[in-house]
């Protein structure tokens, strides 16, 4: 990998910065449906954060794997949790979902857990 999970997170981060200045309506109403998704309801955030992480893997996004595992870490789904969630994901997406379990997963886990 040739970005560290937090450096994929800050480059997301200012990515998304630089796409809210050329496309400011389109990442507001983005940025608002996201944010509402990510609000405790039927489903906790902890849940909302495993199904995060399992369609990230199934979707094959480093970025959002990154995201969604320090997402994940701050409400307090453990790496067991986290794990088990690519696995899911692994059900689903078979080898390719595997690899990025066993690689970028993985790799989250071990520098954002520090």
């Amino acid at each position: 990998m040739s970005e560290s999970p937090k450096q994929m997170i800050e480059h997301l981060q200012k990515g998304a910065g630089k796409l809210a200045s050329s496309s400011p309506q389109e990442m507001k109403a983005l940025t608002d449906f996201v944010q509402s998704v990510f609000k405790e309801g039927a489903l906790d955030l902890k849940t909302k954060e495993a199904i995060a992480i399992a369609i990230s893997v199934y979707s094959r996004c480093p970025y959002c794997i990154s995201a969604h595992v320090k997402n994940a870490l701050a409400t307090g789904l453990t790496r067991e949790q986290i794990i088990e969630a690519g696995t899911v994901a692994m059900a689903f997406g078979g080898g390719p979902a595997m690899a990025y379990s066993s690689t970028v997963l993985i790799d989250a886990l071990n520098e954002l857990e520090k």
